[in-house]
């Protein structure tokens, strides 16, 4: 079957936010980032365990997000895996240094500082070709759940993509 056209661009989008953030800056140069773009399966899949994990938690905004998924056919999953960067001297985790981090099982702040910062660059991008986009921590946790980026990758944030004459993102 034919995709309409808007479908075909927000793949392309998807694809180009996957770069932004795969190319973004990230401490000492140690990419720990997981980047998935996402179908229309993979959507569906996504929403139904939002949707589930918000009835078991209680948490009408995971039910709402999931709901806002059905109006959406391709997203980015953002990823980190947690690992030390080695340093001798930081203390940004609250531990002095990797090594103390290590030892208490913290999480390096440039895991997710980078994380961070591949999220706001692949946001953009999204922003640059008019996609409407909403980062969401509930389908990132939704991913963990169904282990979607693999078992190593322990924070995640998703950005789903529409492109209709309305954002289902709008009127939350």
């Amino acid at each position: 079957m034919l995709q309409k056209p808007e479908e075909q661009a927000l793949l392309q989008v998807a694809q180009a936010m996957a770069l932004a953030a795969r190319t973004a800056p990230k401490g000492r140069g140690a990419d720990n980032l997981a980047i998935a773009v996402l179908e229309s399966a993979d959507i569906a899949r996504l929403s139904q365990e939002m949707e589930r994990l918000g009835k078991e938690k209680k948490l009408p905004g995971f039910i709402r997000d999931a709901g806002n998924l059905k109006h959406v056919s391709t997203g980015l999953l953002l990823g980190t895996r947690l690992k030390s960067l080695g340093l001798k001297y930081c203390g940004l985790c609250g531990f002095g240094n990797c090594a103390g981090s290590e030892k208490a099982g913290a999480v390096c702040a440039f895991n997710t500082g980078d994380l961070g910062i591949a999220v706001g660059s692949a946001a953009a991008v999204a922003a640059a070709h008019h996609a409407d986009n909403r980062i969401m921590y509930s389908m990132g946790l939704a991913a963990l759940s169904l282990k979607l980026l693999g078992e190593d990758v322990k924070i995640v944030y998703g950005i789903p993509l529409s492109g209709t004459g309305k954002s289902p993102f709008f009127d939350r």
